[in-house]
């Protein structure tokens, strides 16, 4: 998938461990490991707002896209 999670770079800018947010914002240990691992496929708007607010940061910061090789050329075939 093109969108990479990039929740542990915010977490080390902040200085934050990942047990520290999940007790913050009331989510599991689990669940916010597999979120930081990339093995979600969705996350819930409220979940990204919490983690936002706590972390002081954007979706954006978190949340990256990427696009593979053949997504790239795909994209440039439709101009």
């Amino acid at each position: 998938m093109a969108i990479v999670i990039r929740l542990d770079r915010v977490l080390a800018d902040r200085k934050m461990q990942l047990t520290q947010l999940a007790s913050r914002i009331g989510i599991t240990l689990a669940n916010l490991s597999n979120l930081k691992t990339g093995k979600v496929r969705a996350i819930r708007f409220t979940t990204l707002d919490a983690i936002c607010r706590e972390l002081g940061c954007q979706p954006g910061d978190i949340l990256e896209y990427e696009p593979s090789i053949g997504e790239e050329e795909w994209d440039n075939d439709a101009d």
